[in-house]
């Protein structure tokens, strides 16, 4: 990954909450949708934004995707 990917993922408001309630717990899209004023579609394609930049990793329990903060993602930032 390089900085400049994680810096313009970063760079959306929407994605910096998604990032921010993601901070003291793993959610799925829906439980972030519930908490966002955008569509769960949008949702998740911030999510995959986050994912491609290495800032999340991805869990499946049963049919949900569970999302939590990479706890490297943002070693590319750090010189």
């Amino acid at each position: 990954m390089t900085y400049q990917l994680i810096i313009s993922a970063l760079a959306d408001s929407s994605r910096r909450a998604i990032i921010e309630m993601l901070r003291n717990q793993p959610r799925n899209v829906s439980g972030l949708a519930k908490m966002l004023p955008i569509s769960r579609p949008a949702v998740s394609q911030h999510l995959k934004i986050l994912t491609d930049a290495g800032l999340l990793t991805v869990a499946g329990n049963g049919t949900s995707r569970f999302y939590k903060i990479s706890p490297s993602g943002a070693d590319d930032l750090r010189v």
